[in-house]
C-alpha cells in the first residue's frame, strides 16, 4: 500500500504526555500505544508490528483483506503526532485500494458523497467504510483522512 500522509497536529489523542515528543526512548512506548489503539478498535489482523520513527509509523504483518489494511493505516494515521504511515502489510486476499479524502472545514459525509459519488444520500457508504474509527456520521473534523470505497 505504501505511504499515506496525515496532518500531524490533529487526530485522536492516543499518546500519554511523556510519549507525545518522539525520542529514541519514547519510540517503543509510542509504537505500543498505537498497537493498543488498533486493538481497542477491534480491527482484525493476522499479525501486526508497529514501529515508530519520529512522526512516521511503519506497519508490518499480515491482514486478511485490503479493507483491514486500509483501516489500520487510518486508525494510526489519524492520531495526533503522526504525520506519515508506511503500510507494508501483506494482504492475504488482495483487492483494489480505496481512495482517500482529507476532510476540510465545512465538509460533511453527505457533501463528500455528493462530490465522489454524485449522490449525497450515499454518505452511509463512507461512514461504514470508516467504522469503527467513526462513531457517528456527524463527527468528522478538518484534517481527518477518510476511506472512500468504490461503489
Amino acid at each position: 500500500m505504501g505511504l499515506l500522509s496525515f496532518l500531524k497536529g490533529v487526530g485522536d489523542k492516543v499518546f500519554k504526555k511523556e510519549e507525545e515528543t518522539p525520542t529514541p526512548a519514547t519510540e517503543p512506548l509510542r509504537a505500543s500505544a498505537l498497537l493498543a489503539h488498533v486493538k481497542s478498535l477491534g480491527l482484525p489482523y493476522n499479525a501486526l508490528t508497529v514501529k515508530t520513527t519520529g512522526d512516521t509509523v511503519t506497519l508490518e504483518g499480515e491482514v486478511a483483506a485490503q479493507e483491514d489494511s486500509e483501516k489500520i493505516s487510518l486508525a494510526v494515521g489519524n492520531v495526533e503526532g503522526v504525520q506519515v504511515v508506511n503500510n507494508l502489510l501483506t494482504v492475504a486476499t488482495p483487492a483494489p485500494e480505496a481512495t482517500y479524502h482529507t476532510v476540510e472545514k465545512g465538509d460533511t459525509l453527505s457533501k463528500i458523497a455528493k462530490t465522489v459519488y454524485g449522490d449525497a444520500m450515499k454518505y452511509p457508504v463512507i461512514f461504514e467504510a470508516n467504522k469503527p474509527m467513526l462513531q457517528h456520521p456527524d463527527k468528522i473534523y478538518p484534517g481527518q483522512v477518510l476511506r472512500i470505497p468504490a461503489l
